[in-house]
């Protein structure tokens, strides 16, 4: 996307957002123009296993935890392989729950078995690679919409499960108005609305 479609998008954010409230007008053009850049720097099953280890933890907290998940595989050795072989007591130490260590571990079960493509995932329609993600272990609606907005670039994912998302919205708007409903009016860019209220509470996941 270039910077004219990147500018058109904002001012139709600023004018959608004039119609609501004044605060997430305010919000908006506080934040300026954003730029929605799919991150495949990360191979997508280990992207997935990051994912999954910061969901309901601060940013800090997320690092540290995978960080501490990374050092422990073997030099020269993939993620994946490790996971499959680890002693599931040394994903806990990393700080994983046991739910979590589980998830993670079927992950790269699933990588291994070629299920975690990420060509063929990235040519799915969102609702269908949704459909795909969520019939693995452990993995929900809001691990399919943060690898749908940061993986594959997705422009139009509002990401309702996300607690900083829907409660920034809420208070720019009104908690008597359903976030999805003011989510709509952003459509077909709702990820740039998500983004927007994550940029505001300076709180944009990685």
């Amino acid at each position: 996307m270039d910077r004219c479609e990147i500018k058109v998008i904002h001012e139709q954010f600023l004018a959608i957002a004039s119609t609501l409230s004044p605060k997430l007008h305010f919000a908006i053009a506080q934040n300026g123009s954003l730029k929605l850049v799919a991150k495949q720097n990360r191979p997508f099953a280990e992207q997935l296993c990051r994912t999954v280890v910061g969901q309901q933890l601060s940013l800090k907290a997320a690092a540290s935890i995978w960080g501490r998940l990374v050092a422990n595989v073997p030099a020269g050795e993939k993620l994946s392989d490790h996971l499959v072989t680890v002693d599931p007591a040394v994903l806990r130490s990393c700080g994983l729950s046991g739910a979590k260590a589980r998830t993670v571990v079927e992950l790269a079960q699933a990588a291994q078995a070629n299920q975690l493509n990420s060509k063929e995932l990235g040519a799915l329609s969102p609702t269908e690679r949704t459909q795909r993600l969520t019939a693995l272990w452990g993995i929900g609606q809001w691990t399919a919409d943060m690898m749908g907005i940061f993986y594959f670039g997705d422009a139009d994912i509002w990401p309702d499960g996300d607690v900083t998302a829907r409660k920034t919205l809420e208070k720019l708007t009104s908690k008597r108005r359903k976030t999805i409903r003011t989510a709509a009016q952003f459509s077909p860019y709702r990820s740039y609305l998500a983004l927007h209220m994550w940029r505001y509470v300076d709180a944009v996941p990685d």
